[in-house]
């Protein structure tokens, strides 16, 4: 039997190792830790597994439980491993000493080595680390070479020795780095906005920091992602402004570019939705990557490595993607305020979606090494109920299932591809735990959706379009010339302005200074009391128009005797009208996305075919009400 998948947990009172599939039992050789346990991490190899407690930061071996070595630290707040688990880092909050000097709080140590018996394990390396954000070193591949971010430069130091600095980028400004994986030694560096200069990104190949190889400068970035590919070739920069100044966004502005480390390719990477962009991850191939972006519901695009679109997959409520580690699934969620659903999709079959998974509100979600399976958790402090661990197929059926009190954290153990059985990850579906059946008999049936609230007199009709997100067939989100599409309460799209009307007269008189205001009461008044009011003129506007309203009765002070069956008439095609001109302006919306790309239902195709009866009839109505 291959070696079980295993993964590790952290609740309030406990560390637990589990293997999971097919055995769903807790590591035979691993003593559960207790008391108080701040965090816990695998090594990037898999082999070893770190957690920290009062009494110092245990070592163990992932395979079998046994505790390796052991630190004595008691304060360890954050662990990380180096990526061939030969080093490991522990950061402690700042302190002073007695000449108020800051300590040093960031310790670099080896995780194998002898140690004389009665003598202590001394760090290889100290750093004062005042923050806890981006608080690691950043190792290459390799171990060579690690580096980390100090004021206006980025201090290289050899993996075996971290008391002398080996080179320095100098790049004054400089916010952020990121080194590449794979085995192409290069480093990007992120230099924001100031004084006057452009932000941009450097990317160079150590240790030739004289000149960059590839570079990108754009007008506005406060922050930035910096998101290598998994062989180092590429890189994405995703660019946040912290205030949109077109005021279309309250969470600011996002631009991504994407950039080649030979310097033949740099580009901003242009979407065609108007919104934020909400995820972006890379294939683990390395030759496509993929994005969610655009206001809700959300599109889901992949690109080629030259940021070519490749396909899009269908509009939804998402905000979350995630490539197996295969690259052969990648899935595309929505959590949050969303509602948890996990859409998965073959890459390797045409794009097809292999299943809809209902996942509740877990904040945790991550793929098994295999690609067989996705964890979801829910945890605290997000949310302190309903805390717990499930396993899923990719294939959408729920496998483990298990509650816990106060989970923080919960982790796959990282195992190379070569390690694990081959074959298709779809078949055959393996039999579900025992926790996974008792689950599904806790669930309850879904009952039929009650819909939303209508008022009587809307009862038994279709939804307006206006009233339809965009994937439920309605008008697309659309922000123009720095202003929402919302009314001036703050809910609904603006309405429509038609010549006459009260609200039109309010809508002018907006802009006008108080001034301004009193003297045109008083031109109004003046003009009241001389001369009858004129009457208003008619604008004629053609029944296709998107844009054609009924005209409104003019005032006249000639009173008109009318027959009351030619009113009954009059009112009965004016209503008809107003029905097809809707009916119009739904077919003109649906052949915009049809000409955009977009794939339409055979109910919206079958819509757009009836634009000549429609246009037929509209003309026969507007003749007999002339």
């Amino acid at each position: 039997m291959a070696s079980p998948l295993q993964f590790a947990y952290r609740t309030q009172k406990a560390i637990g190792v589990f293997d999971a599939a097919p055995v769903y039992e807790d590591l035979p050789g691993f003593d559960k830790p207790g008391g108080n346990l701040r965090c816990c991490v695998y090594s990037p190899c898999g082999r070893y597994f770190a957690y920290a407690s009062d009494e110092g930061v245990s070592i163990v071996d992932a395979s079998v439980g046994h505790v390796l070595t052991s630190l004595p630290i008691p304060t360890v707040y954050d662990l990380s491993f180096s990526p061939r688990g030969s080093y490991l880092s522990t950061w402690e909050r700042s302190a002073m000493d007695e000449n108020g000097d800051a300590t040093k709080n960031l310790l670099i140590w080896r995780v194998i080595e002898h140690v004389e018996e009665g003598a202590e394990k001394q760090p290889i390396g100290k750093f004062v680390q005042k923050s806890m954000t981006n608080w690691n070193l950043q190792y290459t591949a390799d171990e060579q070479f690690c580096a980390r971010l100090v004021t206006n430069q980025v201090q290289f130091y050899q993996g075996d020795d971290l008391t002398t600095v080996w080179n320095k980028l100098r790049a004054e400004g400089v916010t952020d780095f990121a080194i590449a994986p794979g085995m192409n030694q290069n480093v990007a560096v992120f230099v924001p906005e100031r004084k006057g200069q452009l932000a941009g990104v450097k990317v160079f190949n150590m240790p030739q920091f004289a000149t960059p190889i590839s570079q990108k400068t754009f007008s506005r970035g406060d922050k930035v992602q910096l998101k290598w590919n998994a062989l180092g070739t590429n890189l994405i920069v995703l660019a946040q402004i912290e205030v949109d100044k077109s005021n279309k966004s309250y969470y600011g502005e996002t631009n991504m570019y994407l950039l080649s480390v030979n310097g033949s390719f740099d580009a901003r990477v242009i979407l065609d939705k108007e919104g934020p962009i909400h995820d972006v991850a890379w294939s683990p191939n390395s030759k496509e990557f993929a994005v969610t972006y655009g206001f809700t519901p959300a599109k889901t695009t992949l690109f080629n490595h030259r940021a070519v679109v490749t396909h899009s997959f269908s509009l939804a409520p998402r905000n979350t993607l995630i490539f197996s580690p295969t690259g052969q699934f990648v899935l595309v969620a929505g959590f949050g305020n969303l509602a948890g659903q996990i859409d998965v999709y073959d890459l390797e079959k045409d794009h097809r979606k292999v299943t809809t998974i209902e996942s509740g509100n877990p904040s945790v979600c991550t793929w098994s090494p295999d690609s067989r399976y996705i964890l979801t958790a829910t945890t605290s402090p997000r949310l302190r109920v309903d805390n717990g661990v499930k396993l899923w197929h990719v294939t959408g059926g729920i496998m483990y299932n298990q509650e816990m009190v106060e989970l923080y954290n919960v982790m796959w153990r990282p195992a190379p591809l070569e390690s694990l059985p081959s074959g298709d990850a779809l078949h055959p579906v393996p039999a579900p735990h025992a926790s996974a059946l008792a689950y599904l008999d806790t669930v309850k049936t879904p009952s039929k959706p009650a819909g939303v609230y209508r008022p009587p007199g809307a009862r038994g009709t279709v939804t307006p379009l206006h009233f339809k997100r965009e994937d439920e067939g309605g008008a697309a989100y659309i922000v123009g010339n720095g202003t929402l599409s919302v009314g001036p309460s703050g809910f609904g799209r603006l309405r429509r302005r038609i010549l006459g009307a009260e609200g039109a007269a309010m809508e002018e008189d907006e802009g006008l200074s108080k001034t301004a205001l009193k003297n045109k009461k008083k031109r109004n008044k003046k003009a009241k009391k001389g001369a009858a009011p004129p009457r208003a003129p008619v604008t004629r506007i053609a029944p296709d128009s998107p844009v054609f309203v009924t005209p409104i009765a003019l005032v006249s002070p000639v009173v008109q005797v009318v027959d009351p069956a030619t009113a009954a008439n009059q009112s009965a095609n004016a209503k008809k009208i107003r029905g097809l001109q809707k009916k119009m302006r739904a077919i003109k919306d649906l052949e915009m996305r049809y000409a955009s790309g977009e794939k339409l239902e055979d109910t919206q195709v079958k819509k757009i075919k009836t634009k000549v009866d429609v246009m037929k009839e509209l003309d026969v109505l507007a003749k007999q009400s002339a």
